[in-house]
């Protein structure tokens, strides 16, 4: 009988050394995937965070546009009678502010003698129209710079055009009622209380803030 060689010792040395390879790669792979996962779910983490943000930062930035850099606020304050109707303008960046108004120059006799005839107008800053402590009635709505310089240009112009006052025809609520017939807003019946003229020119206008004029 021929003795063969002894191969088990081999084999068997080989088997444990492949299966001590196997279990030092095995938890290599396991904390692989599970580090991959980690990953995966923090990346999906941060994806939804960025599209939660992402449309409050756009509406936010919307809301910004929609301000404009100019404005024209319609206002009206308390006065020994009826009261006045004026309007500010200027840049939304500058606490400085232009007022235009109608009302008649002089003392109490020229307003008194401007409800049966008409007197000689101005058509600057009167008294309270700085002070917020007097104001009853505000609308201010925004433009961009190329409209801003066109509704700036017709005040001033109607400023200029605006010589005389009377209470029934040529006053404050039909002044101020140009200047938003001109920006393409909806006007009011003019012949009212500044209060009432300055909340209905809102109400009618549906409180929009933004106004662009049209191309003529």
């Amino acid at each position: 009988m021929t003795n063969k060689p002894d191969r088990s010792g081999p084999c068997i040395l080989a088997g444990f050394a492949l299966a001590a390879m196997l279990a030092c790669t095995t938890p290599s792979a396991s904390a692989h995937e599970s580090n991959k996962r980690v990953a995966d779910a923090n990346a999906l983490a941060t994806t939804e965070t960025a599209s939660r943000l992402a449309p409050q930062a756009n509406r936010r930035a919307v809301a910004r546009a929609e301000k404009g850099p100019y404005y024209v606020d319609f206002r009206a304050r308390t006065a020994a009678s009826w009261g006045h109707a004026f309007v500010w303008y200027g840049k939304t960046s500058e606490r400085a502010v232009e007022v235009a108004g109608l009302t008649p120059a002089g003392d109490t006799w020229a307003y008194v003698l401007g409800h049966l005839t008409w007197v000689p107008a101005e058509t600057g800053a009167s008294y309270g129209d700085l002070d917020p402590d007097y104001l009853t009635a505000n609308y201010r709505v925004y433009l961009n710079e190329a409209d801003a310089k066109r509704v700036f240009a017709y005040i001033k112009k109607l400023q200029a055009s605006s010589p005389v006052w009377n209470a029934e025809t040529t006053n404050c609520t039909g002044f101020i009622g140009d200047i938003a017939e001109y920006m393409g807003l909806k006007v009011p019946y003019r012949w009212q209380r500044p209060e009432n003229f300055v909340n209905s020119l809102k109400e009618m206008n549906g409180g929009r803030q933004m106004v662009r004029l049209s191309a003529e």
